[in-house]
């Protein structure tokens, strides 16, 4: 009886295991490491940072995933440190559009480099 008992459970683990799980809510991409590079900043230059952001955003449309929160908004931030504000205040506003409840950090942020 006991070989039963412990072989039933067994197979409930190992059924388990197989499971599938969901899929991610969010595209993240190299998002993470592209912000660590941004600040360690002795690798990576600023160009090449948007480049792995924009292939990051890309990737996101390819795949049908949703981008993950703070994606655009480090975009822009890189394009305002790279001098483009034009390109910065496009990724700061599609944040917002994505992400409503981040409008007034993004407002913050735009101010402060208006300012």
């Amino acid at each position: 009886m006991k070989l039963i008992v412990l072989f039933s459970a067994v197979i409930f683990v190992l059924a388990g295991c197989g499971a599938t799980q969901p899929p991610p809510l969010y595209y993240y991409g190299d998002y993470p490491a592209t912000v660590y590079q941004f600040f360690k900043s002795d690798e990576m230059t600023i160009s090449e940072q948007i480049d792995e952001m924009k292939q990051v955003i890309e990737q996101s449309n390819n795949n049908d995933q949703r981008i993950a929160p703070g994606v655009h908004a480090h975009l822009g931030m890189l394009y305002f440190e790279s001098g483009n504000p034009t390109e910065g205040e496009y990724h700061f506003m599609q944040e917002k559009r994505l992400f409503p409840e981040s409008s007034h950090f993004i407002d913050f942020l735009l101010n402060q480099h208006k300012g």
